[in-house]
C-alpha cells in the first residue's frame, strides 16, 4: 500500500474508523508511518496522538480496542479508511461514537420504513392509515396479507412482466415488515439469525 505521509509537513494523515458490521463511522484519528506500521503489526488501531505527542493504541488504558478488519487508502493516497470490530465504546466519553451516536445497525430506507410503520401503529387512526387498519384487524389479517402478496410474487415471477414482479415484491416486503412488528420483531432480529447461520 502506497501511502503519502509526506503530503503535510507534520507527516500525519487522517484515519477514518468505521465499524465493519454496522458501517457507522466511529471516530477520526491521525497516523504517521510508525502508527500505521504498528496498526498492521498488532491488528489493533494505533494513532499518533497530537496532544500526547506519541503513539497511542486505542484502548491501551480502557481496554476498548479497535480490532482491524480491513484498511483502504483513498484515491489521493493520503487518507485511510479502517474498518474495525470495536471492543466496547469508541469515544473516551463512553459513547459508541465520537459524535455521541449509538453504533446500531441500520438498513437505510428500510429502517425508515420500519419507523413509519411503528408510528402509524402507535397513532392508531385506522380510518386514515392502511397500516393502522391492518394492526387493528389483528395478526390473522396481517399474516393473510403476507400470504396473498407471496402468492402474487410467485405468479409474477413466472411471467415476463418485470415491473409487476418488482411491484408485487415491494408489496410483499412492506407487509412482511408489518408482520414482523405485529410479532414484536424487526429486521435486526432477522439479520441476526442470518448472520448466525453464516
Amino acid at each position: 500500500m502506497n501511502i503519502n505521509f509526506n503530503k503535510n509537513n507534520d507527516g500525519l494523515i487522517p484515519a477514518i474508523i468505521q465499524d465493519a458490521t454496522t458501517k457507522n463511522v466511529l471516530m477520526l484519528g491521525y497516523m504517521n508511518q510508525e502508527a500505521f506500521d504498528k496498526t498492521i503489526e498488532t491488528n489493533q488501531v494505533t494513532f499518533f496522538s497530537r496532544t500526547k505527542n506519541r503513539l497511542w493504541t486505542k484502548g491501551e488504558e480502557s481496554g476498548h480496542f479497535l480490532n482491524v478488519v480491513s484498511v483502504q487508502n483513498d484515491c489521493d493516497q493520503d487518507t485511510l479508511l479502517i474498518q474495525v470490530n470495536p471492543v466496547g465504546p469508541t469515544c473516551h466519553k463512553g459513547t459508541d461514537t465520537c459524535w455521541g451516536e449509538k453504533n446500531d445497525a441500520t438498513f437505510g430506507f428500510l429502517s425508515q420504513l420500519e419507523a413509519v410503520i411503528k408510528s402509524r401503529r402507535e397513532a392508531g387512526n385506522s380510518e386514515k392509515s392502511y397500516v393502522a387498519s391492518l394492526f387493528e384487524k389483528g395478526i390473522n389479517k396481517i399474516a393473510q396479507k403476507v400470504g396473498e402478496e407471496a402468492i402474487e410474487v410467485v405468479i409474477e415471477a413466472k411471467d415476463d412482466n418485470d415491473e409487476l414482479f418488482v411491484n408485487e415484491s415491494a408489496d410483499l416486503l412492506f407487509h412482511y415488515l408489518i408482520l414482523l412488528q405485529a410479532k414484536g420483531f424487526t429486521l435486526k432480529d432477522i439479520v441476526k439469525v442470518l448472520e448466525e447461520r453464516r
